[in-house]
């Protein structure tokens, strides 16, 4: 992009001067000239009433679109086992297929992984591109971004979606460099616009509003979705699809750190990502050793502990608890709110969830605009009465 005055317009009105939030807009006699500090913010633009100011836009030459087709899912998977978040993403995956009379196609990338490719198909996935090699076992950012980026170079698919996940968001940002194209991250929705276009829908300044962002000039388009705003389609074991093996090139494997050891986070409790049942403390909690108030709610009901953003900061509780916008975004069929204000950071991760609970001595938190069902009272007396009562059966 570019800007320049147009001399034969500008009058020296100076309007442009006091619009300039930069100050980066001189006057040389009557003429403005535009100085070298100038970030093309446009603010002078509308401003000018004669019409003396152009921003030029300078794109790069226009993609042959009609080389791209199909929707490509980046499958994550833990130990050879396919993670949960991938087959959300087949499911809204294949209604954007359906929307573009296109394939539906997973990348899966392991070691004895290859009868997890039947996994992918009966979710939805016609093809699955299977690299398998012990050079893969583990994810490592180096040579998973090569292998993926000369797929997408190999066969050109015209989306691409990954998780929003610890590995999808280090994977995908790589990816698109390599393959020079631009990447929407943390959608929570996905649609297919009148022109042919992917509208990816993300949270945007703290979550306050939600923005729709396109990739109108480049391809493949691609995004990383949270988990749990997805629906899985109901697999169906009789699907037929192809299994693509790929051949693993001797420069995919170069890597610059060397994986040494592998060490999973101890849960007492269920997984938050996974959970049916999540128990969640904030900042009324007053304190670390009140968690173990939750820990005993969570496993008298069989489910996961979880945190708003306040106690986490706090030193609390670890990170992979943390519910919200910063933290993991969950869609149980029960939120339990334990001291939880309310605020819009923390809603957005849970918002979802279908029946919400919540636990708050001030009848006036926001928590309560958006629970099914709440009760007004301090959690330290609410939750020892729950827990007895589970526990006798009632």
């Amino acid at each position: 992009m570019s800007i320049r005055i147009i001399a034969e317009k500008c009058n020296g009105c100076r309007l442009c001067v006091r619009a300039c939030p930069f100050g980066e807009i001189l006057m040389e006699g009557k003429l403005a000239v535009i100085g070298p500090g100038c970030n093309l913010c446009g603010a002078c633009v509308p401003v000018c009433k004669f019409q003396a100011i152009e921003i030029q836009l300078r794109w790069t030459p226009e993609v042959d679109f009609s080389q791209y087709s199909g929707v490509w899912v980046v499958a994550e998977q833990k130990s050879g086992k396919i993670q949960s978040v991938t087959f959300e993403l087949l499911g809204v995956g294949r209604q954007l297929a359906r929307r573009r009379g296109s394939e539906l196609s997973g990348v899966l990338i392991g070691h004895r992984i290859a009868d997890a490719a039947g996994e992918l198909i009966a979710a939805g996935a016609d093809n699955v591109y299977l690299v398998d090699s012990p050079d893969f076992e583990h994810y490592q950012d180096e040579p998973y971004s090569r292998v993926v980026s000369r797929l997408i170079n190999a066969w050109k698919p015209e989306i691409v979606l990954a998780g929003a996940t610890a590995i999808g968001r280090s994977l995908i940002p790589r990816v698109a460099v390599m393959v020079r194209t631009g990447l929407t991250a943390d959608c929570t929705g996905l649609d297919i616009a009148e022109d042919g276009n992917l509208l990816q829908t993300r949270p945007a300044f703290g979550g306050n509003i939600m923005a729709t962002i396109l990739t109108p000039r480049h391809r493949p388009q691609m995004a990383t979705v949270r988990h749990k705003v997805m629906r899985p389609m109901p697999p169906d074991p009789t699907r037929k699809g192809k299994v693509i093996p790929v051949e693993v090139k001797e420069s995919d494997r170069y890597v610059r750190a060397k994986a040494i050891n592998f060490v999973e986070e101890e849960e007492k409790t269920v997984n938050i990502a996974e959970a049916d049942i999540i128990v969640s403390g904030g900042r009324g909690m007053q304190g670390p050793e009140n968690f173990a108030l939750l820990e005993e709610l969570a496993l008298a009901l069989g489910g996961a502990v979880g945190a708003s953003r306040a106690a986490v900061d706090s030193g609390w509780i670890p990170y992979s608890h943390q519910v919200g916008q910063t933290g993991k975004t969950v869609q149980p069929k029960m939120y339990i709110a334990c001291g939880i204000s309310g605020a819009i950071q923390h809603l957005v991760g849970m918002q979802s969830s279908d029946v919400i609970i919540a636990i708050n001595k001030d009848p006036y938190a926001p928590i309560f605009q958006v629970a099914t069902y709440g009760i007004v009272g301090d959690l330290f007396r609410v939750i020892p009465i729950l827990v007895k009562r589970l526990r006798e059966g009632q």
